[in-house]
C-alpha cells in the first residue's frame, strides 16, 4: 500500500457540489482573519486572532509548514475561504480525527457536514482508515450535531481535559464512525 503522506499528497484537492477544499495559502488571510478574529467562531477552538498579521503567522506555522491533511474550506459560488478543516492520522495506526472551524456568517447552511462528509470519504475510501474521530468542547453543542451528522456515534466524555480561556475547565465529547459503519450508510442513505 502507498505510504499515507504520499496518498495525502496526491488529493491535496477535494470538490463536493458546492465546495473546493484545497490548501490555504497567504493570499486566504483576509477571510480567515474575517472569523478567526471572532470571539464568537474561535471561543472553542483557539485564541481569537487579534491582528491580520497574527492570522498570517498561524496560516504559515499551521497551514504552510506541515500541509498535508489541512484543507481550506472555500465556497465555489463566491471564492471564498470560509473556514478550514483537517484529517489527521493518530500515529501509525487506521485511525483518524478530524478537526474544523466555520465562519459563523456560513452556519446553518450544511457546508460543514459537506466537507465533512467529503473528507471522511477520503479517509476511508483513499486512505484506508478503519476510524475516524472527532472531539468537541461539551458546550459548542452546533459542533457535535455535525458529528451527528456525518455518521459519527458518540463515545464519551472526557472530563477536566484542560483549562481554556479564563481559567475555566472544559469537557470533551468524543465521538468516531468506523468503516463498516461508513459503508453502511452510504448503502441505505447515500454519503
Amino acid at each position: 500500500m502507498e505510504h499515507y503522506k504520499v496518498t495525502l499528497a496526491k488529493h491535496t484537492h477535494v470538490e463536493t457540489d458546492r465546495l473546493l477544499l484545497r490548501p490555504v495559502t497567504l493570499a486566504d488571510a483576509e477571510d480567515m482573519y474575517a472569523y478567526a478574529s471572532d470571539e464568537e467562531t474561535t471561543y472553542y477552538v483557539f485564541e481569537r486572532h487579534k491582528s491580520l498579521n497574527e492570522t498570517e503567522e498561524s496560516i504559515v506555522t499551521y497551514f504552510l509548514e506541515s500541509p498535508l491533511g489541512k484543507y481550506a474550506i472555500e465556497l465555489k459560488e463566491e471564492n471564498k475561504m470560509i473556514g478550514t478543516i483537517d484529517l489527521r492520522r493518530k500515529k501509525e495506526t487506521s485511525r483518524g480525527i478530524i478537526g474544523y472551524t466555520l465562519n459563523k456568517n456560513y452556519h446553518g447552511k450544511g457546508y460543514m457536514t459537506e466537507a465533512g462528509k467529503a473528507i471522511i470519504k477520503l479517509g476511508f475510501e483513499v486512505l484506508g482508515m478503519d476510524c475516524i474521530a472527532a472531539l468537541h468542547d461539551e458546550r459548542n453543542v452546533a459542533s457535535g450535531k455535525v458529528m451527528q451528522r456525518l455518521g459519527m456515534q458518540k463515545e464519551g466524555v472526557l472530563r477536566h481535559v484542560e483549562k481554556w480561556k479564563k481559567g475555566e475547565y472544559f469537557n470533551d465529547v468524543y465521538y468516531s464512525i468506523l468503516k463498516e459503519e461508513y459503508e453502511e450508510i452510504k448503502k441505505e442513505k447515500g454519503y
